[in-house]
């Protein structure tokens, strides 16, 4: 359920837009507020998932009203209600953070447009803020091997920056955790961090799921979307496995990066965004262009910075730590206490051949913890770990 409050002081547009909203969607939940002082009120007792909000009013103009609720609540979009002298007003509040802007007396299908995109973009901002809090606890980098020190090095010279970057690595190897950081350590940080796996999307989806689509483009869209560059807007999108993309959607990756615009599916408008773009793969994308199966030109604009992240096998001295940290991280989620791992147990695990590199690790550490002894041993890595 959507709780929309309408800030108007003129009850009969009140009542309008009151009546439009109900009658629009039962998952819509309208209150309304008659002035600007109300409306602030209102929103300090109750939480919102959109305000839309009249710019002339007494007591308190639609101005006030945004910026006090911006340090209230930053993160409920508004919409402004703009008569036509208010028009400069209403772009400007838009530099204030104001979502978009409505004419009176509103247009039907302007109105529910915005509104639906005015909810989109909130759920996402929610589920990018869960992700955040999620990605500030789980992800870390472990490890003082030669290989892992120059990786942290090179973050802290890149994040710093807007220089994209693409990470390269075996599956398993820690790709997205590098991507990760490089936002988290970024003037960026505290904007959305969009990860996209671009191999876990059917191909005739991705370019909708990266750029969204208007109603009645496809099927099965029967509402307006806001895909993942405008939900990453002055953040970070993360292009996972971009290897996999369809050649019709790389073009539209590539201009995007060239000139800062996307596109929904469906629509020839046009939508500003600035976002700082991370990819990765498992692939080699030099054989991927001679292949004809990726973009060279992509692939330039892309690769400013090059990570490329060590398989396991080749940093075999990390593996004593990375066996504490996640007999640690598994005893945390599991309510339990952390087991110990003999130090022959350790030294087998450090000879075995990791294909799987820092993900197979994970899952032999989480089983020994469960099948092994109260301190894991040797026989229990013979017995249990078996390559």
């Amino acid at each position: 359920m959507s709780k929309i409050l309408v800030i108007e002081d003129e009850a009969a547009i009140r009542r309008v837009l009151v009546k439009i909203l109900s009658e629009e969607s039962d998952a819509y939940q309208v209150s309304e507020a008659e002035d600007g002082l109300k409306g602030i009120e209102t929103l300090k007792k109750e939480d919102f998932d959109l305000v839309l909000c009249d710019i002339k009013m007494p007591k308190m103009d639609g101005v006030e009203v945004l910026e006090n609720a911006k340090k209230i609540k930053p993160e409920i979009p508004f919409v402004m209600i703009s008569g036509h002298g208010d028009l400069d007003t209403a772009v400007n509040t838009m530099r204030l953070g104001a979502f978009d802007y409505i004419s009176k007396p509103p247009d039907l299908n302007r109105l529910l447009t915005t509104v639906r995109n005015a909810l989109d973009k909130k759920e996402l901002v929610v589920e990018n803020k869960k992700l955040k809090k999620k990605v500030s606890k789980n992800y870390e980098m472990v490890g003082s091997s030669p290989a892992i020190e120059t990786i942290k090095e090179m973050i802290e010279k890149v994040a710093p920056t807007d220089a994209r970057v693409l990470i390269t690595g075996s599956n398993g190897t820690g790709k997205e955790l590098v991507a990760h950081w490089l936002h988290q350590k970024s003037p960026r940080s505290s904007a959305p961090f969009i990860e996209v796996n671009c191999a876990a999307i059917p191909s005739e989806l991705i370019e909708s799921e990266l750029f969204g689509h208007v109603k009645g483009a496809f099927t099965s869209a029967v509402k307006d979307r806001a895909g993942k560059f405008e939900a990453a807007n002055n953040g970070t999108i993360f292009l996972d496995e971009i290897g996999d993309m369809s050649l019709s959607a790389q073009a539209k990756v590539l201009r995007a990066l060239q000139e800062n615009k996307i596109s929904r599916v469906g629509s020839d408008k046009d939508i500003k965004v600035d976002v700082r773009v991370f990819a990765a793969t498992n692939k080699d994308l030099k054989q991927e262009i001679a292949d004809g199966k990726f973009r060279e030109d992509l692939y330039h604009r892309l690769a400013v910075i090059l990570i490329k992240v060590p398989a396991l096998n080749d940093r075999r001295e990390d593996i004593p730590t990375l066996i504490k940290h996640f007999s640690q991280k598994i005893a945390k989620e599991q309510g339990s206490a952390a087991k110990v791992f003999s130090q022959d147990a350790i030294k087998l695990l450090q000879g075995y051949d990791w294909t799987g590199n820092i993900r197979e690790l994970r899952n032999v550490v989480e089983r020994l913890i469960i099948l092994g002894g109260a301190e894991v041993s040797e026989d229990d890595v013979k017995l249990f770990a078996s390559k």
